[in-house]
């Protein structure tokens, strides 16, 4: 059945060889809708960003924009502003009619640290096409915080899906007068359209805006840094503010929205005319995410966004984005924050999990 993979099909993929690693895959790194994805032992400091281009492979590639290679071994330091490209523990060998998504974790993308997935003969980021046999690559270059990383770390994840599964518009219709699939109205144009909150019940703490000039987080550190030495907070009394071009913030989605669990979703960018911004890093919301069974009764996105070439005026209720769903080929034996930790259900306006909760 054509759909996006499940948590148990992942696992029957990987007993089948169509997922090699080494070492072997953990079944923490194994969620409803998709895998996560471990770094290697070692970093290569690049000159650009990459992809290999038909016939061509990432190591030769390698040694053409190589600058010098990283030992992940004992923990290291990937500076911000720099361009690094990790081979990662995990292979694939996918059959003919399996083709696969990659994307950032919530984490990875809430430190806005952009991290892309390059293949062999690769010619788009986070694309892999069906049948495609082959190592698996992160490039990674933090935008806003130097981050200290180690072997086995995920900074990404991969989902896997058999021919087209994307709701057009009148599917999603029907499927939100069936689940709701918003705590509003539905605004169903090519996807799900995602606005952003800046009226925030009983606060005019609205987001968060990175600081220019911060210390390296570990990544391995939950719970433990204060957000104030890394962020600054962003207030609005008016419904409104202004991105500084350059500059990442984190906000919220007006929306709670839910993903019932035969489906997933991924985030897209609304259309470029609205704004010159970029709205997200991290883009896969699992089965479950915002399901009131599995714990959630509706839950925020959270939004990355970055703004480009020059200061742009962001208002309250401004669609920012849309959510793509898409069938799955079964319902997963797990879902999203109830068979497993899930540090983001039931989330409002929340930075990422290495940051103290105030």
């Amino acid at each position: 059945m054509n759909g996006v993979i499940p948590n148990q099909h992942i696992s029957a993929m990987i007993d089948a060889g169509a997922i090699t690693a080494s070492p072997a895959v953990i079944p923490e790194q194994i969620q409803p809708a998709s895998l996560d994805m471990r770094l290697g032992m070692t970093a290569y400091r690049v000159r650009a960003s990459f992809l290999a281009g038909a016939g061509k492979s990432v190591a030769a590639r390698l040694e053409e924009f190589g600058m010098h290679e990283v030992d992940l071994s004992g923990g290291a330091v990937l500076e911000k502003g720099c361009v690094y490209v990790v081979p990662l523990m995990e292979a694939l060998a996918l059959p003919d009619d399996l083709s696969a998504v990659a994307n950032a974790k919530s984490s990875t993308g809430r430190l806005d640290l952009l991290t892309r997935t390059i293949t062999d003969g690769g010619t788009e980021f986070d694309r892999i096409p069906a049948g495609y046999k082959g190592p698996l690559y992160a490039e990674i270059c933090p935008r806003s915080f130097s981050v200290l990383v180690r072997p086995g770390m995920r900074l990404n994840q991969i989902r896997f899906g058999r021919g087209d599964a994307t709701l057009d518009d009148a599917a999603l219709r029907a499927l939100h007068a069936d689940i709701p699939l918003v705590d509003g109205d539905a605004v169903i144009d090519d996807g799900l359209g995602f606005s952003v909150d800046l009226r925030l019940e009983g606060t005019t703490l609205v987001g968060y805006r990175a600081k220019p000039h911060t210390g390296v987080i570990d990544l391995d550190n939950i719970n433990h840094y204060d957000a104030g030495a890394y962020w600054e907070e962003v207030h609005s009394t008016n419904g409104q503010i202004i991105l500084d071009p350059g500059a990442f913030y984190i906000l919220v989605s007006r929306e709670a929205v839910t993903i019932p669990p035969a489906y997933a979703a991924e985030m897209a960018p609304f259309l470029a005319m609205v704004g010159e911004f970029r709205v997200h890093y991290a883009g896969f919301f699992d089965p479950g995410f915002g399901f009131a069974e599995a714990g959630g009764a509706g839950s925020r996105g959270v939004l990355e966004v970055r703004c480009h070439e020059a200061p742009f005026v962001l208002e309250h209720a401004q669609v920012v984005g849309r959510l793509v769903y898409e069938n799955m080929s079964e319902v997963p034996s797990q879902l999203y924050g109830r068979e497993i930790a899930s540090n983001y259900q039931g989330q409002g306006l929340k930075l990422s999990k290495h940051f103290k909760t105030p």
